[in-house]
């Protein structure tokens, strides 16, 4: 089966070909570049024409545990998850409709982040809420970068020869999270009723005291529009190093000794670490780490110092194993836990849900 994939994130819009399970055929444009939603889509057709069905990635599907075949109808029901996903669900949404416009006779699959997290345990998942705030709103931690921790799950068992490795899976891009993954199951996760908690990111603040925000409003009341941008696009390492929060911009400023840069890098860095230590004590035993995403793929020199201090856990990073290519041990030699340099493999991910929903409905 070829099955075109559209992955539209935080900063970066990439489309893929994928041919019985193997991408052939990959492109990808900053979102500034990409076009609206139907130029993507008759791009992304133009340029691979003979495809069999589309899977979309969408950050939120809510409930939902696993892929689902979309209509208007489906799409009416995951406009409401837009707020809970600002930056993502709109234009998932957008190339959706656009597909079933252009296209009306391809099967287009939604694949949901969310649905790898979906059966978390309690203990992760709830919120110490009112309980008539949870039963109401449905407010659980939901998580996201599920595509990217199946892949990982998936792609260390093989490496590792262990059906089901307990490993740590660090998602560092725009967007950052960290998941315990347990017998190939999600157990814990960073992020959490919307993508904006957990480490500090490009322009998302990560986790801040509830109470911190709410002294904000009293001193400097906004409304909750207001409130809504400033910690999605103009926190994290932008909003700490008046920087636009590409990474490559932060490490570059911070070379020359600006200190806002260089505490952003530390804050950055630390967050992450802290993290990882939380998620290592929700599995009770660490098999590997998994550092996965763009800034492991364009900035791997970063990950020695993202294992510093992480010697109590076993974890080290080599850095001459980090300036490889492809799927790679980073740790040292005969290192307990085994580090590894992934793909995201979200392509990939993608392209099998879409297999799966197509193929039951063929049953």
């Amino acid at each position: 089966m070829r099955v075109l994939t559209l992955n539209p994130g935080s900063s970066s819009m990439k489309a893929s070909l994928v041919h019985d399970g193997t991408p052939v055929g990959w492109a990808a444009w900053p979102l500034a570049d990409a076009g609206d939603d139907a130029t993507v889509v008759a791009q992304a057709l133009d340029r691979w024409s003979t495809v069999d069905a589309v899977a979309v990635r969408f950050v939120h599907g809510g409930s939902r545990t696993g892929p689902e075949r979309l209509d208007d109808s489906a799409l009416d029901a995951l406009e409401r998850l837009v707020p809970l996903a600002p930056l993502h669900q709109p234009r998932a949404i957008g190339l959706a409709r656009a597909l079933l416009r252009l296209r009306p006779s391809l099967p287009v699959v939604a694949a949901f982040d969310t649905a790898f997290h979906a059966e978390l345990p309690p203990a992760a998942a709830r919120y110490p809420l009112p309980r008539e705030w949870t039963r109401q709103g449905r407010l659980r931690r939901y998580g996201f970068h599920g595509l990217s921790c199946r892949h990982a799950a998936r792609r260390t068992s093989e490496l590792l020869g262990v059906a089901a490795p307990r490993l740590v899976c660090c998602h560092l891009g725009a967007g950052v999270s960290v998941t315990a993954i347990r017998d190939g199951r999600s157990v814990d996760t960073s992020m959490g009723f919307t993508p904006l908690e957990g480490p500090a990111m490009a322009t998302r603040s990560g986790s801040v005291d509830p109470g911190l925000l709410l002294h904000v409003l009293r001193t400097a009341p906004m409304s909750a529009e207001e409130m809504e941008d400033a910690l999605y696009h103009r926190s994290g390492l932008a909003g700490m190093s008046g920087a636009d929060g590409d990474l490559r911009s932060v490490l570059a400023l911070a070379a020359t000794g600006d200190p806002d840069a260089v505490a952003a890098l530390e804050v950055y860095l630390h967050r992450i670490r802290r993290e990882i230590g939380a998620m290592a004590v929700s599995l009770d035993r660490l098999d590997a780490i998994v550092f996965t995403g763009g800034v492991t793929a364009h900035q791997p020199e970063l990950l020695p110092r993202l294992a510093e201090s992480l010697g109590l856990l076993d974890i080290a990073v080599d850095p001459a194993r980090c300036l490889g290519e492809g799927d790679r041990v980073v740790s040292p030699e005969g290192a307990k836990v085994k580090a590894f340099a992934l793909g995201a493999g979200e392509d990939v991910e993608l392209a099998r849900d879409a297999e799966d929903v197509l193929a039951a409905t063929r049953l």
